[in-house]
């Protein structure tokens, strides 16, 4: 079977959430097939500079994703041959195409937040905002496919209870970047963890960044870290949510070995957001023994179960009361193993083997 994997998400500069899903899954999917001789894996990119994020793999080129090209990725791809591909996205060009396709929908947030990101091109933009007012365009994307996959349970049970395809949906989910750090180092972390609160996202509406600013009002002696790159606009609109006194740092963008510093030391990595599709930076706390407090949503029990102490979005006093529970030493331990237990139950490397049998089975129909 040639598999090829759309890796033109994979950004060059700094991850996102879908360029992380890429990088993590395409990785621990070459290292399934090293050993088969029956899976001839390729990578599809449009960067050449892609390729350092994953294993040695043969590569062909495509167009940009944000490409008007990309409409007739299909016709690049049929000329590699390959029997089955699978995209981390649901946009993926399909006219012409002669192969078995898998496409993903990671959430449905933005029919909620119809809100786009605001480094996409204008046109972009437009486009996003009057797709996703509607829900006949995502079904027509997604009935192109053999098969379309989604990261999460909670996401697929929204993707079958909006009829969005007619195909089989699976959960190729999202994972921790490891298998965390070892239970006694997490608990000697544990005794010496500070005051600093943790938050990695966007700076999007739903993601409601204003509840943490609020909740420091309750925290005096607590700082908050707010890590991700964010427009001076977007900062200043932000900075009139700050109680007076309360404690603030706008990082506008942190490297992989300071966030993991962070998140070593920090008292909680924090999210208050209305709606996600997984909600990584869970996992990527709890990989190094830090505890975490987030919104009452179905998605995040998905992830974290017992793991993690919740609270309303909108409910700033809720959210600091869960920080403050952290400095009673048996709640924040319980916590911690319990976190390191939840991302242990699930590797990427299971998700590789989904998507393998899923391929496979894809293949086989012939």
């Amino acid at each position: 079977m040639k598999l090829l994997f759309d890796a033109r998400y994979i950004r060059t500069d700094h991850h996102d959430g879908i360029s992380r899903y890429s990088a993590e899954l395409l990785t621990a999917t070459a290292r399934a097939v090293a050993e088969d001789p029956r899976v001839r894996l390729c990578a599809l990119v449009s960067d050449p500079a892609q390729a350092a994020f994953f294993p040695e793999l043969p590569t062909i080129t495509g167009p940009s994703v944000t490409s008007p090209a990309e409409a007739l990725t299909a016709l690049a791809v049929n000329r590699y041959a390959p029997d089955v591909v699978f995209s981390p996205m649901q946009t993926m060009g399909s006219l012409g195409r002669r192969h078995r396709l898998i496409l993903t929908l990671h959430d449905l947030i933005y029919y909620e937040h119809p809100q786009p990101p605001g480094d996409l091109p204008l046109p972009v933009q437009w486009g996003w905002r009057a797709y996703h007012k509607a829900w006949w365009p995502q079904r027509l994307t997604l009935n192109r496919a053999d098969a379309v996959t989604t990261v999460s349970e909670t996401s697929r049970q929204q993707i079958l209870a909006h009829r969005l395809t007619k195909r089989d949906v699976r959960v190729v989910a999202n994972a921790a970047p490891s298998s965390g750090i070892p239970e006694a180092e997490a608990l000697d972390r544990l005794a010496h963890r500070g005051t600093d609160l943790v938050y990695m996202g966007s700076f999007l509406p739903y993601k409601n960044v204003e509840t943490l600013l609020r909740a420091m009002a309750h925290l005096p002696g607590h700082t908050l870290h707010l890590l991700s790159r964010i427009t001076p606009a977007r900062e200043a609109q932000l900075r009139t949510h700050v109680p007076e006194g309360a404690h603030v740092v706008f990082h506008r963008g942190v490297g992989e070995d300071e966030y993991r510093e962070l998140l070593t030391s920090c008292a909680a990595l924090v999210t208050a957001s209305r709606a996600e599709g997984y909600g990584l930076p869970l996992v990527e706390a709890f990989a190094q023994g830090a505890p975490v407090v987030c919104s009452d949503l179905p998605i995040f029990h998905e992830v974290a179960g017992d793991a993690a102490g919740y609270a309303p979005s909108d409910d700033d006093a809720a959210f600091a009361a869960r920080v403050r529970e952290l400095t009673d030493p048996g709640v924040a331990r319980e916590r911690v193993l319990a976190g390191l237990e939840r991302i242990r139950e699930h590797t990427w490397g299971d998700s590789a083997r989904d998507l393998l049998d899923l391929a496979w089975e894809l293949h086989q129909r012939g």
